[in-house]
């Protein structure tokens, strides 16, 4: 019988008919058979080679043999729901050949009816559709992904909370990815669980996955152990989760599973369960995504530390400072949150303007306990003739009690007028010389405690460069109307005090240490030039007394009995022979107590604020010494060596104390990297100094102008052996709060303070070096002398910046 003529669309009434039929197509279409079980009976070449099958293997094989996993349960049920009527199904299906790689086909299957009037064969005919499906495929992967990548890219910029920012991340992978579920866990390594945080899409709450999780149970407990990230699918038979059901009744085919991981830290697990197939191209995308999430997670937990902290007032400031460029904004809220903090009567804040006549205090801001009255407005001239001079001079007031402490007269009396007992205040001064100071009020004795005192420093030191902030925005500001480049300035310029802000902390930090490290020197050296001083009299004396004694053994051989016992008692000769010794190596100690003093003093340089020609190698040996404990402290092995290449250094003009800074910083990064190293361990430094004709020689033109005001260069170069860095770590590595270290163990502003002191104080460079496994090397390089015409510029900039005007929005006085 020959094929009628109706359409492939039609149904296949007899065998003589489906013969015909695969006579005709076998050699243009991909036809295979199966029965009413789906089991294949028939697969033509073309069918054998897009499968990458024989006919033998397919022969008597259920058609699932070819499943991708791409579709759904649904998918294939309607499908033989659809030819168990007799009817024609028509659709794209996506197959896996047998090396595992996925093809399209564009299918049509017609059902072969059987003398019962049912369906008992089905052919399929095929068109090879795989190039454009991938085509169509890519494309939409493609846009989706970008999508995915910008929204997840902006929520970690912003710096949210953790569960809210996990949970919008997982929000959209369902949107853009079309996930069933995404899930996000998070790590407590003292409790050994995962914990979670976030889950958006379906989702059965009675899983397991709402529980916390051990290490080792179920599929995410095991990506968590094993650190490893884990694909599939095929759920069911792949994943063990903790309710199959689920799974199934939501018909789920593709698994994702990823650790997230900081630093070879596990932080998390993410977790994506989709209706579809993930492809390679998702797999990779949700891999790089976890390690974005996993940094952002690391970062909220060490900002949530830092937040916890003493210095919590001073973040909260510098927060809620950086939000308003408007002065009044900021001195309001410094006062409110100063006295909530100290739980005083009053906090208020003072102008003063040193005019040619007489000087002139206003108070603009306060916060006060309703009983006390208002100062605000001008102060009376008896307070400004007092309170001044100690603002101009940068003078602390520290009073618990007036009547105790017995401050200035005129100040007691001062005092006692405005019901004021006790009194803090802490003068400030910005950068364009405007002058004021914070002032804290008590009705009843209060001890200020050191600490009160530090905080407020630093606190007053974050006012002054806000004032700075917003004195240079509302002055750009107006420039920027006229021109475009004027607001590229103030964006550079509101960098700038971001990086002065966070330069702070770690300066505050240091101060302190400097403070301690030169009161702790100067306490001890007084009672060291004391024992020193004595040590040489002691000497001498004895050496008398011993002499003595060798006279009276000499003019008299035959003592008294009595005398003769307590010679033997005492033994004279060895007595004699060791108490020189004796006194000698206490001179040795002591002599050893006063380098280690006069290295600390060298190092703090509390006394040296200003820029002097001074001893770079002095400076490098003072911090070793105070670094001696570290360098030699190893559970393992014989600690650090340190070796040292000095050369021919003049005097370097410079801030001594801060470049003795860079130098801690550097040499206390270089131990850090070492700890962890077997030996040996060695840190090496160098010094040199390039004259200005070598300078000459080995530039360019373009800068021989600028060297030839200078009269050389020094270099110092410190490295180590250690394990080295990448060099995406290089590149961020002078970024404020950019560390490689575990949290809580680095702040990340080290070196990030040391590129501003060399660069910005010394108009020098900071460079590093380093490759991974090839240790660390960094070179500072200063001029000896510095240019003059760079002191003239700053000068010039400090006078203009003193005539501003503060009206408008400034302080208007």
């Amino acid at each position: 019988m020959s094929i009628k003529s109706h359409s492939l669309t039609n149904e296949i009434r007899s065998d003589q008919e489906l013969e015909t039929l695969k006579f005709a197509l076998d050699q243009h279409a991909i036809i295979a058979i199966t029965d009413c079980q789906g089991m294949i009976t028939y697969a033509n070449q073309r069918f054998c080679k897009i499968s990458q099958y024989s006919s033998s293997e397919l022969i008597g094989q259920n058609h699932r043999i070819l499943n991708s996993g791409y579709h759904s349960r649904s998918f294939f049920s309607k499908m033989w729901e659809t030819i168990a009527r007799g009817e024609v199904w028509k659709g794209e299906i996506c197959n896996r050949a047998k090396d595992g790689s996925l093809y399209w086909v564009d299918s049509t299957i017609v059902p072969v009816m059987g003398e019962d009037g049912k369906p008992d064969q089905y052919v399929s005919i095929r068109t090879d559709i795989t190039q454009r499906k991938q085509t169509e495929l890519a494309l939409w992967e493609r846009s989706q992904l970008a999508e995915l990548g910008a929204t997840v890219g902006v929520t970690l910029s912003q710096g949210g909370g953790l569960t809210d920012t996990l949970e919008y991340c997982a929000e959209a992978m369902v949107q853009y990815l079309g996930a069933t579920s995404v899930r996000f866990w998070t790590f407590d390594p003292e409790t050994k669980l995962l914990e979670l945080q976030a889950i958006a899409g379906q989702h059965d709450d009675t899983s397991e996955f709402h529980s916390r999780i051990p290490l080792g149970i179920s599929i995410i407990g095991y990506i968590a152990q094993t650190c490893q990230p884990y694909t599939t699918n095929d759920v069911v038979n792949d994943v063990c989760i903790g309710n199959r059901e689920w799974a199934q009744r939501e018909e789920l085919v593709g698994f994702a599973g990823y650790p997230l991981i900081v630093e070879e830290q596990l932080v998390g697990v993410l977790a994506l369960f989709s209706r579809k197939a993930l492809t390679e191209t998702v797999c990779n995308t949700l891999g790089w995504l976890a390690h974005s999430i996993a940094v952002a997670i690391d970062r909220i937990w060490a900002r949530e530390e830092l937040l916890s902290r003493r210095e919590a007032l001073l973040f909260q400031l510098a927060s809620q400072i950086r939000d308003s460029l408007n002065l009044d904004v900021i001195l309001k809220t410094t006062v409110s949150e100063i006295r909530a903090l100290l739980k005083i009567d009053r906090c208020h804040f003072v102008w003063c303007w040193i005019n040619h006549e007489h000087p002139d205090l206003v108070v603009t801001h306060e916060a006060r306990n309703s009983e006390f009255s208002s100062l605000l407005g001008d102060c009376p001239l008896s307070q400004v003739e007092i309170l001044a001079d100690k603002i101009f001079n940068q003078n602390i007031i520290r009073i618990n009690n007036i009547d105790e402490t017995e401050p200035d007269p005129r100040l007691k009396i001062l005092l006692s007028e405005a019901q004021v007992t006790a009194q803090l205040m802490i003068p400030l001064e910005t950068r364009s010389g405007q002058l004021g100071a914070i002032v804290c009020s008590h009705g009843s004795s209060r001890i200020w405690a050191d600490s009160e005192v530090d905080l407020l420093q630093a606190v007053v030191d974050q006012v002054a460069i806000a004032i700075d902030q917003a004195e240079l925005y509302a002055k750009t500001r107006a420039a920027a109307f006229a021109a475009e480049t004027q607001a590229q300035q103030l964006a550079e310029a509101l960098q700038d005090l971001q990086h002065t802000q966070a330069q702070l902390i770690q300066t505050e930090k240091m101060s302190g240490l400097g403070q301690m490290v030169a009161g702790i020197a100067h306490e001890i050296n007084n009672p060291v030039n004391f024992i020193n001083g004595n040590l040489t009299h002691a000497h001498n004396y004895i050496k008398d007394l011993l002499h003595l004694i060798q006279l009276y053994q000499e003019h008299y051989p035959e003592p008294h009995p009595a005398v003769q016992s307590q010679i033997e008692l005492i033994d004279i000769d060895f007595l004699s022979e060791d108490l020189p010794r004796l006194l000698a190596s206490m001179k040795i100690g002591a002599d050893r107590i006063r380098q280690i003093v006069l290295s600390l003093r060298n190092f703090s340089r509390l006394d040296e604020a200003e820029m002097k020609p001074v001893d770079v190698h002095e400076g490098i040996d003072s911090t070793l010494l105070i670094l001696h404990n570290r360098l030699k402290s190893f559970s393992i092995g014989s600690g650090i060596q340190v070796i040292k290449h000095y050369g021919e250094l003049p005097a370097v003009e410079c801030y001594p104390g801060q470049l003795n800074q860079v130098f801690m910083n550097i040499l206390v990064n270089a131990i850090d990297a070492l700890e962890e190293q077997p030996e040996p361990r060695i840190i090496t430094i160098k010094t040199e100094f390039v004259p200005d004709d070598l300078l000459l020689q080995i530039t360019d033109k373009s800068t021989s102008a600028k060297l030839t005001e200078d009269p050389g260069l020094a270099i110092i170069r410190i490295s180590d052996n250690g394990p080295g860095m990448s060099r995406k770590t290089r590149e961020k590595l002078f970024d404020p709060f950019f560390t490689t270290k575990p949290v809580g163990k680095g702040t990340g502003l080290g070196l990030s303070i040391s590129y501003q002191i060399v660069v910005q104080k010394h108009h020098g460079t900071l460079n590093c070096n380093s490759e991974p496994g090839q240790g660390t090397e960094f070179i500072i390089t200063i001029p000896s002398q510095q240019n003059p015409k760079l002191k003239e510029k700053e000068e010039r900039r400090a006078n203009q910046e003193q005539v501003k005007d503060w009206k408008g929005e400034g302080v208007e006085k």
